[in-house]
């Protein structure tokens, strides 16, 4: 498989964990022969509030995903834009995982093999100093336009692997060869009805302002929530009036 050919890949998300948190945008540049070919470039409405934290480190807003699809509208459109080449990324790992857990709830298969520019920069850079792709773009003068932004990064991250290829590629080819991720994950079952109704009563009864959508929630996460809301505001007395 040709090394210089892949799909550079970045996602912005509400947080760390694939099982927890959502994605809010997807960028996935297709690279054939280290040009640049086709783009997809999409928001993902998160269906819960985004933190004012996320909003200052992305500049994503409520507002902006507001109206933008939900990821189980458009998972299987980037999975067919990916096809088979492999994905690149600054610790593609944490993007694939996301975007793995997306695919196991839809139902769709997402395989892949992948480049890790982080991987790389860890073996080629001096090994004190910050690897993040904004140490690693300014150690090797590549310029960013806009970082905690997907499609920015993504540009960044695929000219940061032209950058190393160059550099390196001839004197140690293997570690540019694509290799396969192994991520375990798990589908996640939609909320019960008895979970849903729980909910609502519990905020209702507590006056709570519910900053997710309830019915996107997955029962794992429905059992946080009312663990959480439970050992905050404790249980219910009396059953809720409609």
């Amino acid at each position: 498989m040709n090394p210089n050919s892949y799909i550079a890949l970045d996602i912005e998300t509400t947080g760390l964990l694939p099982r927890e948190d959502k994605i809010l945008e997807i960028a996935a540049i297709r690279v054939e022969e280290g040009q640049i070919q086709d783009r997809f470039v999409t928001l993902i409405n998160p269906e819960r509030e985004i933190t004012g934290e996320i909003t200052r480190l992305t500049g994503i807003t409520d507002s902006m995903v507001k109206e933008a699809p939900k990821i189980g509208e458009v998972i299987g459109s980037l999975i067919a834009f990916c096809g088979s080449l492999p994905i690149l990324g600054h610790n593609v790992i944490f993007d694939y995982s996301f975007l793995k857990q997306a695919a196991v709830n839809a139902g769709l298969e997402f395989s892949c093999q992948a480049l890790d520019t982080l991987g790389l920069c860890r073996a080629f850079m001096p090994r004190t100093g910050s690897k993040s792709l904004c140490a690693a773009c300014a150690f090797y003068g590549v310029e960013q336009t806009k970082a905690h932004r997907a499609q920015a990064d993504a540009l960044s991250a695929h000219l940061l692997y032209q950058k190393l290829l160059q550099k390196h590629g001839e004197e140690k080819r293997e570690l540019f060869e694509p290799k396969p991720l192994e991520v375990k994950i798990k589908r996640q079952q939609p909320a019960t009805k008895r979970q849903k109704d729980y909910l609502r009563d519990l905020a209702k009864y507590h006056r709570i302002n519910v900053t997710v959508q309830i019915d996107a929630l997955s029962r794992s996460e429905a059992s946080r929530l009312i663990d959480q809301m439970i050992s905050q505001y404790g249980r219910m007395i009396k059953k809720v009036k409609e």
